[in-house]
């Protein structure tokens, strides 16, 4: 499917936008920052052009576009590596719109002025059947890792076990809820973490005995994750190409033995491959955003490919990027690191590729039943 006038004219905005405002020695000043972020770019964003509330419905603050125009957004932030909390807003925003009882925490997020991030993972795990995070008597008791921007944001949604496992009073269940927490309220701790990626802050939240409201079930966090997948898939898409464009940009000019290296054959089959990597993921994200928008009942599937597929093909492209830049490539002042980095950080980020090849498997009938990434 080819992109509309519209989504041609959004890509356009984007990348003039990032090329002024995240060159790479923005990236770099940004990423020594304990925000991680511009606030100032950040409430462009949102007043100018609109991008937080983006696939948000016009009820509730947004403009009600879908997944293929956010998929546009991630891949211009994915090439010019913008360091924003932008990944967590949507993945914040996808959760609350799938839930029943938060909806009014939208049009903050959707305005720029509320940020909010998903907090699942535990011990490395975003397995929903694994959590130990709970709520006894109202209050939530446990600790999150790898929170997106975790350390900053003003709204957490936090999944974690009901007092009887579903939710629903009659102690039946063993699923989870979705439950808001203000990131001021007393009793909630949050550490910024080291990371490969410094330019994508994650955090540990832990909680003990904060008072929390539940604004949805099991079914909205896993939608929620289904579309962070395929947003983070588009964003590794953005890295790929770019990786790719500036890898053959330098095989042209960079001369051995009296020629450009990238007329030597072994370069351009090196090339090549990493072309069919980017266009096939391409691909894989096309699919899984057209999916999200027109049959949410095959996202779980679209999702776990794109993830799984990109994050490979990402990882393979900025890798051989350093490669191919030769001596340069290997130097930490060379752009490709800040890729390379970001390709291996965002390959584990809501489940490891393995992690979604099973989920697929299982969702085709190969396995047993689908389990979360």
């Amino acid at each position: 499917m080819k992109p509309t006038e519209e989504q041609r004219e959004l890509r356009d905005a984007l990348r003039r936008l990032f090329a002024e405002r995240s060159p790479s020695a923005e990236v770099r000043r940004l990423m020594g920052t304990r925000a991680g972020y511009d606030p100032a770019l950040w409430s462009l964003m949102a007043d100018q052009l609109g991008l937080q509330g983006l696939a948000i419905s016009e009820a509730h603050g947004g403009a009600g576009y879908g997944m293929r125009e956010l998929a546009v957004v991630f891949e211009e932030m994915g090439r010019a590596v913008v360091c924003a909390p932008f990944l967590a807003a949507v993945t914040a925003a996808a959760a609350l719109e799938a839930g029943d009882g938060g909806r009014d925490l939208l049009p903050g997020i959707a305005d720029g002025t509320t940020i909010a991030t998903l907090a699942v993972a535990e011990n490395g795990s975003w397995d929903l059947d694994g959590l130990a995070t709970r709520v006894e008597d109202g209050r939530l008791r446990g600790a999150k890792d790898f929170v997106l921007d975790g350390h900053t944001a003003d709204l957490l949604l936090v999944a974690a076990r009901d007092e009887d496992g579903d939710g629903d009073g009659d102690g039946d269940g063993d699923s989870v809820g979705l439950y808001a927490v203000h990131g001021e309220t007393a009793g909630v701790t949050r550490s910024l973490l080291p990371t490969v990626d410094q330019t994508r802050k994650l955090a540990q939240v832990a909680f003990d005995g904060v008072p929390a409201r539940k604004v949805g079930t099991r079914d909205a966090v896993r939608r929620a994750l289904d579309v962070a997948a395929v947003a983070l898939a588009a964003e590794q898409l953005g890295g790929a190409q770019k990786t790719l464009d500036m890898t053959v940009e330098y095989v042209k000019v960079r001369h051995q033995f009296g020629r450009p290296i990238g007329s030597f054959q072994a370069v351009k089959h090196r090339c090549a491959d990493m072309f069919v990597q980017v266009e096939s993921a391409r691909s894989a994200v096309l699919n899984a955003a057209t999916v999200a928008d027109e049959n949410p009942d095959g996202l779980p599937a679209a999702a776990a490919l794109a993830k799984a597929y990109c994050s490979d093909a990402f990882f393979h492209t900025a890798g051989e990027a350093i490669q191919l830049h030769g001596g340069i490539g290997f130097t930490w002042e060379h752009d490709a690191h800040l890729y390379f980095k970001r390709a291996q950080a965002s390959r584990q980020l809501f489940g490891a590729p393995a992690k979604h090849r099973e989920r697929l498997a299982a969702l085709a009938g190969l396995t047993g039943a689908a389990a979360a990434p």
